[in-house]
């Protein structure tokens, strides 16, 4: 059986990783706001900007 490259495993498991917590109702969880900005929203868009530093941080990892 072939072995996937260290970079795709990493990546698989973000993937992985980021179905449940970008999922509805994991989504629908926070409930509020700060100032002005629902708290869901916050949520989403940090929960996705975690995911692409985590990428990059894969893939950057990737010459070592």
């Amino acid at each position: 059986m072939k072995r996937l490259n260290p970079l795709r495993q990493r990546l698989a498991a973000l993937g992985l990783l980021a179905i449940p917590l970008l999922n509805f109702p994991v989504i629908g969880l926070p409930t509020g706001d700060w100032s002005g900005i629902p708290a869901s929203f916050l949520y989403l868009f940090g929960v996705w900007a975690g995911i692409v530093v985590l990428a990059a941080g894969a893939a950057e990892r990737r010459g070592e």
